[in-house]
């Protein structure tokens, strides 16, 4: 009988993945303001689908998820869900986040980046263009932003818990794509935002993987990226429907591996979309702590 409950102990806990909660925040954005300033405005895309997609595999690994959905994800709203999140996480819990929209270059006007541009996330109230008076740029979610509530994430879980980000857009939009390529949805703009007219042009980075910085009282991080800054993150259709390919074959990977510290599930999304032939011009980024 000793023999019967210690394996199923072990069991149990091999199954729970450890003693800590599972929280997850999903932003999606489909249908983003046109305005009847054109420039201003972003394309209509298919942000939704993903974060509906991710919520029952998530659900069915007993994560509590979070939405954001179109006009829900103002950047606001967003702010706020991800210190609400910091204000709620325990130690030792897995932590996944997840923008499925669009992205864009952003001019530097701290000078801490060697390119002179960070990478930000659109929310649904952003606009595409910076226009004085109007627009200034406040409702981009730039990297660096995105670094400190990562960061506060990290030490509110601690050294036994782990954080995910994953960002489903693109930086560059089309403009490193062949002009006869036929491509319904791109996540993103060739345009940088630039409130001193800069013009945005790419830094050729060709790394898969780039190092993050631990700590020891830190849970590690790692952030998974659709594409290389230079590239275009086109949707892709399956069975009607249009995806994000990163999110698609997140979800494909997630199905069959439950969701823990150990990265190695990323892998098996990088090699499948490699054999997608739809996505022959893109490369998956990991952003990871060494483990």
């Amino acid at each position: 009988m000793k023999i019967l409950l210690t394996t199923l102990m072990l069991l149990a806990g091999t199954l729970s993945g450890g003693a800590g909660g599972r929280h997850a925040l999903l932003i999606g954005i489909s249908d983003y303001p046109q305005y009847r300033r054109q420039e201003l405005s972003w394309r209509r895309i298919h942000g939704t689908n993903d974060i509906r997609l991710l919520r029952q595999t998530l659900r069915r690994q007993g994560f509590r998820t979070v939405g954001l959905a179109d006009r829900q994800a103002t950047a606001d709203n967003i702010r706020k869900a991800f210190r609400r999140l910091a204000a709620t996480a325990g130690r030792g819990d897995i932590i996944y986040i997840h923008f499925s929209g669009h992205g864009q270059p952003y001019e530097d006007l701290s000078g801490d980046e060697a390119d002179g541009w960070d990478e930000a996330i659109i929310s649904y109230d952003a606009k595409c263009k910076y226009v004085k008076g109007e627009y200034e740029g406040g409702r981009h979610i730039l990297d660096d932003e995105l670094s400190t509530y990562l960061t506060s994430l990290r030490k509110k879980v601690g050294a036994t818990g782990f954080v995910y980000l994953t960002i489903d857009a693109c930086h560059s939009g089309g403009a490193y794509r062949d002009n006869e390529e036929n491509v319904d949805y791109i996540r993103g703009t060739e345009a940088g935002f630039s409130p001193n007219g800069k013009k945005y042009v790419p830094k050729i980075d060709r790394r898969g993987n780039i190092p993050v910085k631990g700590g020891a009282a830190m849970a590690g991080v790692c952030v998974i990226e659709a594409c290389r800054a230079y590239q275009t993150n086109a949707e892709i259709k399956q069975d009607g429907k249009y995806y994000g390919p990163l999110t698609y074959y997140i979800n494909l990977i997630l199905s069959r591996i439950r969701l823990s510290s150990d990265t190695g599930w990323t892998e098996l999304v990088r090699k499948a979309m490699g054999k997608d032939r739809r996505l022959v011009k893109q490369n998956m980024v990991i952003e990871k702590t060494n483990q």
